[in-house]
């Protein structure tokens, strides 16, 4: 009897509008036909502790939430997300797909409120230690498009009623650390038609399979 082979854990990253949701489906779908089973979550949440962590953290409150506060939460939900669903997932032979991870808090708390990037990664060795996602599909558009897009949503959370000039720190974090990384990372124009981009997708998971089915 073979050992069971752990999943693959793959990312999702970028700005609001960017269609994370609609493009994880499409990836959950392609995996799932390959007869594999396939776990899809988010961040912050993932697990019903971490989901109020979530609502915390999105919620406009009439506390201030100071940017150091905001960090330790999401690594906080992150911590229940790793230990109690994502970790167990992978190590069942399960796939996960995750809508954000760790990139998000080095984007979005790192370049976009301009926290120590050091002090996040050392908050990430202490939460997971040496899982890392095995592929971050980073879906890009300009801020211009990402804002007009996510402007059709109704009653904006803490997060996408920030202005244009934090977006544009995130995205070039975002830019930045895939470059660094392009072992791990894609970098997908999200600013093309949907059809194009999941055409891209299915390109993706093509690679992913292969390298499973060659393993």
């Amino acid at each position: 009897m073979t050992e069971m082979e752990t999943g693959k854990f793959i990312t999702f990253e970028g700005i609001e509008g960017v269609g994370k949701s609609t493009n994880i489906r499409h990836l959950v779908n392609a995996i799932e036909n390959a007869g594999h089973a396939v776990l899809t979550t988010r961040e912050p949440g993932g697990t019903p502790m971490a989901e109020r962590i979530r609502e915390l953290v999105a919620e406009h409150g009439d506390e201030p939430m100071p940017d150091v506060a905001e960090l330790l939460l999401v690594f906080a939900a992150r911590a229940l997300h790793v230990n109690n669903v994502i970790r167990p997932a992978l190590a069942a032979g399960t796939w996960v797909i995750c809508d954000r991870f760790t990139d998000s808090s080095r984007a979005y708390q790192g370049g976009g409120r301009g926290l120590s990037l050091e002090y996040i990664d050392q908050l990430a060795k202490w939460v997971h230690g040496d899982l890392v996602p095995d592929l971050t599909i980073l879906l890009d558009a300009s801020v211009e498009t990402g804002m007009e897009r996510a402007g059709r949503r109704s009653d904006p959370d803490r997060f996408e009623s920030e202005q244009s000039d934090f977006f544009q720190r995130v995205r070039a974090t975002y830019l930045k650390i895939a470059a660094e990384h392009p072992e791990r990372f894609v970098v997908v124009d999200a600013a093309r038609s949907l059809d194009a981009v999941q055409n891209q997708i299915e390109s993706i998971a093509a690679i992913l399979l292969g390298d499973r089915h060659n393993q």
